[in-house]
């Protein structure tokens, strides 16, 4: 994961998700409704599912 992605990730968990994965995955709409509930589980999601995948 470089730089930009892990404070991308930190500052905006679903634009992180989105720009890896695409807007029509699971991922980011996970993401999107992770973060809506709470910026840390938002967050915490997006690194997961960043290390996750290569």
């Amino acid at each position: 994961m470089s730089i930009l992605m892990i404070i991308l990730t930190l500052l905006l968990p679903p634009l992180a998700v989105a720009i890896r994965f695409g807007v029509a995955s699971s991922a980011f709409l996970i993401n999107l409704l992770l973060t809506l509930l709470g910026w840390l589980p938002g967050v915490i999601h997006g690194f997961w599912i960043q290390a996750k995948k290569p």
